[in-house]
């Protein structure tokens, strides 16, 4: 494995529908809103040629002070199941969501396989890589947190429960 190689696997575990759970991650340009702490910009960028999916120019942040610029696409989607997803840019690699139904709650992990491209991250993966672990361990945090706010959000919307 290269130094600027990363498998950073996350698990959550939060109350509601795999339906609901999948709704809200496999929609990327809303990431933006409900996940405001790391998705700082999303815009659509066309279609990708080889999956056909639309693309979309991210910029993205962790708790260190640097931004990561890069782009995603859907390259398998078996809702509401799995969502598999391509990067290139500062991060460059794939992920796929995996979503389980486990009495009223879900099970939703991603298994991220990623190199850092960004030169300065590159260049520092052989020193950095657990502080830039914990980077994203930090992010995943604030996306559980926030992804609990939007469930509780539309619920209240449609005025119910799970």
């Amino acid at each position: 494995m290269r130094t600027n190689e990363y498998y950073m696997p996350t698990e959550w575990r939060v109350r509601g529908s795999v339906q609901e759970v999948y709704d809200i991650c496999s929609d990327f340009l809303d990431y933006q809103r409900w996940w405001p702490e790391v998705y700082l910009n999303i815009q659509p960028a066309g279609i990708d040629e080889e999956t056909k999916s639309e693309r979309y120019a991210l910029l993205t942040r962790g708790r260190l002070p640097y931004k990561l610029r890069w782009t995603s696409c859907k390259t398998h989607e078996d809702a509401p199941r799995t969502l598999s997803l391509k990067a290139s840019g500062d991060l460059a690699g794939r992920g796929t969501w995996r979503f389980e139904q486990d009495g009223e709650y879900v099970i939703a992990r991603f298994d991220w396989y990623v190199n850092a491209e960004k030169p300065l991250l590159k260049r520092l993966s052989w020193l950095m890589k657990p502080i830039f672990r914990s980077n994203h361990d930090w992010a995943m945090r604030k996306g559980l947190e926030s992804l609990d706010r939007e469930l509780s959000r539309r619920r209240t919307a449609r005025g119910g429960t799970i």
